[in-house]
């Protein structure tokens, strides 16, 4: 088996694997649906970590990418918590999870499929989804499409949407939250 630099997404492979549908990629269950029984985990999720984060020792929450240039050294940066890249937390990484992904279509696939893999159990023990940040790729309106897409996130997890901010692109400037994300900002002070 070969392993890529991004292993802990998809895991080891052991050679090209037909993709599903992109209907059955994009589709998420409804919320408190029962898991479904043998189904092999997710190709882009890692696998779960033998040791559990420590609760007691990590205050605050864990930004997680869903994909790569998800934006998570930024959010890290501008609303505090820890930055663990695309991996699970570690033992003493706060176990609360904020699962971070870019509107377009292919990181809404991923949070889709990270969603899915929380939902079916097959996170570390003790790490727990509590919501998902979703960081606009573009100014302007989301296409009809990914509207809906993010529609469908919505009714499974919490989401918070952070809109697109020229100065983070243009000079990496990190001051302060923009407008319009108080309901992150809110449950951002809630953890600490």
């Amino acid at each position: 088996m070969r392993q890529g630099p991004e292993i802990w997404i998809r895991g080891p492979v052991a050679g090209p694997e037909p993709l599903p549908p992109p209907a059955a990629a994009d589709a998420l269950p409804a919320t408190g649906a029962p898991p479904a029984p043998d189904v092999p985990p997710a190709p882009d999720m890692p696998p779960a970590p033998v040791q559990a984060p420590a609760a007691a020792h990590a205050p605050g929450f864990s930004w997680i990418g869903a994909h790569g240039g998800a934006g998570v050294s930024t959010l890290a940066g501008v609303y505090g918590g820890r930055d663990c890249g695309q991996n699970w937390p570690g033992p003493g990484d706060p176990p609360s999870v904020l699962l971070v992904a870019r509107t377009h279509a292919a990181g809404l696939t991923a949070a889709g499929r990270a969603v899915e893999e929380f939902r079916l159990g097959r996170a570390p023990a003790g790490v727990r989804l509590d919501a998902v940040v979703l960081v606009a790729d573009a100014p302007g309106r989301l296409p009809r499409p990914l509207a809906q897409r993010v529609r469908l996130l919505e009714s499974a997890v919490d989401v918070h949407r952070v809109p697109w901010v020229p100065a983070w692109r243009l000079d990496g400037t990190q001051d302060a939250p923009p407008r319009g994300t108080e309901s992150l900002v809110s449950r951002v002070r809630r953890a600490h």
